[in-house]
């Protein structure tokens, strides 16, 4: 039924409200006939054409992590060194599933996590550092093993939480925030 009015309409429930847009957004979306232009499959035909250089592109990701971590070990925690592992590990993150790298991805979101929530980077154990980096590198070499990702996933992330969970053993509010259970459902 078309309204005729600009005011949204709203039903009140007990729980909840149910608030309707005046406009019907279906009416704003055109069918393209088949044999038009399809921005998703252009974009889709670009990743494919580009996907030779996927794994160079890993690879070059790994050793910019790498050399983070170099240096983190050269000069210890500072804001600055702290800022390239993070951001190394977070492009990683990103980036893993589009190369091709899906399994990366989670190891990286590890290393992400220890540094994001450690509240005293220098107390980051710089063993703990390696076993990511070098899981991540791992994972990338070994692509086709799956049962290789899985166990250095688990065994990283219950070391990072257990880490976590010490260092913030002070923090019970942000403890919590940190283990709730995400929002969205998981992909897997």
């Amino acid at each position: 039924m078309a309204r005729k009015d600009n005011a949204p309409s709203v039903a009140t429930f007990a729980d909840h409200e149910v608030i309707t847009p005046p406009t019907d957004l279906r009416k704003a979306i055109t069918q393209v006939p088949d044999g038009h232009d399809d921005p998703v499959a252009r974009a889709e035909a670009a990743l494919a054409q580009l996907s030779d250089e996927f794994g160079e592109w890993m690879h070059a990701e790994c050793e910019r992590l790498d050399a983070a971590r170099r240096e983190v070990i050269r000069l210890g925690f500072t804001k600055k060194t702290n800022d390239d592992l993070f951001r190394a590990a977070h492009d990683i993150k990103g980036e893993a599933a589009t190369f091709g790298y899906a399994a990366v991805g989670p190891v990286a979101d590890s290393l992400c996590r220890l540094i994001e929530h450690t509240p005293h980077m220098t107390r980051i154990p710089l063993m703990l550092v390696d076993q990511h980096v070098d899981a991540v590198r791992a994972v990338a070499r070994e692509r086709d093993r799956p049962d290789l990702a899985a166990a250095l996933t688990q065994k990283l992330r219950e070391v990072t939480d257990e880490f976590l969970r010490a260092e913030n053993s002070e923090r019970p509010d942000y403890l919590e925030s940190i283990f709730a259970p995400p929002l969205a459902p998981s992909a897997t």
